[in-house]
């Protein structure tokens, strides 16, 4: 099945702003996904999956940070995009990283250097397993349906 999402920067905004309006829905039916506050350690976590020598554009790059700036004008400064854009088959490789990256092994190698009370509090791990959980069923169900992923950093 192809992705209903398009590519369009007036089309996605109005598309991601009534998800927000639903977004306890659609979180509960599994559609989208959110992280409030720790998105750049979440992000920090996934990176240390990357092997030394392939710097930023290795896949533990695509939950976080993957996709394309959709930009809403020609002269948007697309290091601070409004938007990311993954399309079906950047979808399909994060999860396929998710799937079998190993979080005990990502929280040992970068646990203490994630925010909070330190990898030795069980309530910050917890916080990281779920995000993690989440995310990866989250991409698994849109690598599996097809679709393409929006995402939008809400200030």
């Amino acid at each position: 099945m192809e992705s209903e999402i398009e590519d369009d920067h007036t089309w996605l905004a109005a598309y991601m702003s009534e998800a927000w309006d639903r977004h306890a829905e659609e979180y509960a039916a599994g559609v989208t996904d959110s992280i409030a506050k720790s998105w750049s350690f979440v992000n920090d976590l996934y990176a240390a999956a990357d092997v030394a020598g392939t710097g930023g554009e290795g896949p533990w790059t695509l939950p976080i940070y993957g996709g394309r700036p959709v930009a809403h004008t020609p002269d948007a400064d697309l290091r601070n995009p409004p938007m990311m854009y993954m399309d079906p088959p950047e979808v399909s490789r994060a999860a396929e990283f998710l799937a079998g990256v190993s979080f005990d092994e990502l929280w040992n190698a970068v646990g203490t250097r994630l925010g909070g009370g330190g990898p030795d509090d069980p309530l910050v791990r917890q916080e990281y397993l779920e995000h993690h959980e989440s995310l990866r069923g989250f991409y698994g169900r849109a690598a599996l349906s097809g679709h393409a992923v929006v995402k939008v950093v809400w200030a």
